[in-house]
């Protein structure tokens, strides 16, 4: 099953990767980084497909998605 990992501190709560995500399991936090900034989180990480949509739109690189040997491609890059 993929993963997917935020990293708070890089994320300044642009909202791209949560608009970016098919299946929408990505919302913004109702906490507040050392920044100043909402965080994008997961909250139904088993619907996640792996396609890396979020980690690419993301302009921080604040997102990685682990495969675990399976991945799931949406587009032919």
């Amino acid at each position: 099953m993929p993963g997917i990992t935020i990293d708070k501190n890089y994320c300044k709560g642009c909202e791209l990767c949560v608009k970016a995500c098919p299946q929408q399991i990505l919302s913004m936090s109702k906490e507040i980084t050392k920044r100043g900034y909402f965080y994008a989180q997961v909250h139904d990480p088993s619907r996640c497909i792996g396609c890396q949509l979020c980690a690419i739109t993301c302009p921080d690189a604040a997102i990685e998605v682990h495969s675990h040997g399976t991945r799931y491609v949406l587009f032919e890059y």
